[in-house]
C-alpha cells in the first residue's frame, strides 16, 4: 500500500462509522441493481435456497447488517463515554462481513455454512460488545439493543439453518423476524436520536431543551414489535399475526407525530427522522392488513417497511452522524436532499410494482427505475461524505451523548 492509501486506511479504521457507512452505502446501492438489471431476479449458484430469500437476507444483513456496525460500535461508546473499537478489530469484522456478502452475492448454496459462521460471527460481536459494556459500565439503558440484537443473532442462526438444511419455511419465517428485529432496533435508535437532533435544531446553542418526547412513545413500538414475534413464534393464526403487526404500525405512526414542532418540521433530518417511523408504521399496516386477507399484497407492505422505513432510517443516521463526526453543523446540502428524494421514490416504484399499479409491461421499468433511485440515493450520499470521511476530518469530535 502506498502512503495515501495508508494514511487513508488509518482514518476508516479510527471510527467504526467511516469504515462501515460507506461499505453499506456501497452494497445497499449494488446488491438491488445486481439483483434486478444483471441477475433478472436469478442468481447463478442458487440450488437448494429460493433466489428471493437469498436477496431478502442479503438486504438485511449485508446492507443494513454494516449499517449496524458503523451504527453500534460509534454510537454505544460515545453513550457510554468509552473509548471506541478502532483498527485492526474493525477490519476484521469488516473481512467477516465480506466473506458473507461474497457468498450471497452468488446465491452460493454450496458455501452457506461459511456464510453462515462468519455471519454469525460478527453478529455475535455486537451482542458481546453490547454484553460487556452494559455490564462493566452498568449501562442498563443498553438493555434495550442488547435484546434485540440478540434476537437478531438467533433469527440469523435460524434463517441459516433453514438454509442449510432446506428447511425453507423456517428460514423465511426467521428471515420475517429478522425484519422485523431490525424495525425494533430503528425504534430504539430514534428513540435515542430524535431528541437530541430536534433540540441541537430548535437550540443550536445546547443551552436548553425546548423538546422533550413524550415517554409513552419511547419503547411502544418495539415492545408491539416483541408482541407481533411471539404471535409468530407461537404459530398465531393469520388473523392475530394481522391485528398484532396493525398494532405496531400504529406504534410507529403516532411516533412520527413527534415531528411536528412548528417551522422546524420542515428542516430534513426532522422530516427524514420522522418519516422513517411513518414509513415504518405504514409497512406494517399494510402487512397487518394483507395477514387479514385484505385485498393489499404483502410484498408492498413489506419493501414499504424495509426501503422506506429502514432505508430512510439508515440514510438519516449516514447524513446526520456524518456531519457531526466529521466537526460539521446541522444543515445538509442539496444532494443529500435529493438523495432522500431518491430513496422514497425508489421504494414507491417497488411498492406500484407489488400492487400492480401499472400495466404488466411497465413492471419490468418500474422494478428497475426503483432499484436505480435506491442505488442513486445511496451513491450521492456517499459522493458528498466521503471526502470528509476519509480525510480524518473532526476524527477527535465528539458529539454530546443523549441520555444514558
Amino acid at each position: 500500500m502506498g502512503r495515501r492509501s495508508r494514511a487513508t486506511a488509518a482514518v476508516l479504521g479510527g471510527e467504526a462509522l467511516r469504515l462501515f457507512f460507506p461499505l453499506a452505502a456501497l452494497h445497499a446501492a449494488a446488491w438491488p441493481l445486481l439483483w434486478v438489471a444483471v441477475y433478472g431476479f436469478n442468481l447463478p449458484l442458487a440450488r437448494t435456497v429460493p433466489p428471493s430469500l437469498w436477496h431478502g437476507h442479503e438486504m438485511l444483513i449485508g446492507a443494513f447488517g454494516a449499517a449496524l456496525l458503523g451504527f453500534i460500535f460509534t454510537a454505544v461508546p460515545e453513550w457510554s463515554n468509552q473509548d471506541r473499537p478502532r483498527g485492526p478489530i474493525l477490519f476484521v469484522l469488516a473481512g467477516l462481513w465480506g466473506v458473507g456478502r461474497l457468498v450471497g452475492l452468488l446465491g452460493a448454496d454450496v458455501l452457506g455454512g461459511l456464510g453462515a459462521l462468519v455471519d454469525l460471527a460478527w453478529l455475535g460481536a455486537i451482542v458481546v460488545f453490547l454484553a460487556f459494556t452494559a455490564v462493566r459500565l452498568r449501562a442498563w439503558g443498553l438493555r434495550g439493543f442488547l435484546f434485540w440484537i440478540g434476537a437478531l443473532w438467533l433469527s440469523e442462526a435460524a434463517t441459516r439453518y433453514g438454509f442449510l438444511t432446506g428447511d425453507l419455511q423456517l428460514a423465511r419465517t426467521a428471515l420475517w423476524l429478522s425484519v422485523l428485529a431490525f424495525t425494533a432496533v430503528l425504534g430504539l435508535a430514534l428513540a435515542r436520536i430524535t431528541p437530541p437532533i430536534t433540540n441541537r435544531i430548535l437550540d443550536p446553542d445546547l443551552r436548553s431543551t425546548p423538546f422533550r418526547p413524550h415517554p409513552g412513545r419511547r419503547n411502544l413500538g418495539p415492545i408491539l414489535i416483541a408482541a407481533a414475534m411471539v404471535g409468530t413464534i407461537l404459530g398465531a393464526s393469520a388473523a392475530v399475526e394481522g391485528f398484532l403487526l396493525i398494532a405496531a404500525g400504529a406504534a410507529y405512526m403516532d411516533r412520527s407525530a413527534e415531528a411536528f414542532i412548528g417551522r422546524a418540521f420542515f428542516r430534513s433530518e426532522v422530516l427524514a427522522l420522522g418519516g422513517s417511523s411513518a414509513l415504518a408504521g405504514a409497512g406494517l399496516l399494510l402487512v397487518g392488513a394483507s395477514r387479514l386477507a385484505l385485498p393489499i399484497p404483502e410484498l408492498a407492505g413489506l419493501h414499504l417497511l424495509t426501503m422506506g422505513g429502514l432505508g430512510l432510517g439508515v440514510l438519516s443516521v449516514f447524513a446526520i452522524a456524518g456531519k457531526l463526526h466529521t466537526g460539521q453543523a446541522l444543515g445538509l446540502e442539496a444532494p443529500v436532499k435529493g438523495a432522500f428524494l431518491l430513496l422514497v421514490g425508489g421504494t414507491l416504484a417497488r411498492v406500484a410494482a407489488a400492487f400492480g399499479l401499472a400495466d404488466p409491461s411497465l413492471l419490468p421499468p418500474l422494478h428497475l427505475a426503483g432499484a436505480l433511485m435506491w442505488a442513486g440515493a445511496f451513491l450521492l450520499w456517499l459522493q458528498q461524505y466521503w471526502p470528509f470521511l476519509s480525510s480524518g476530518a473532526g476524527l477527535d469530535v465528539r458529539t454530546a451523548p443523549s441520555e444514558p
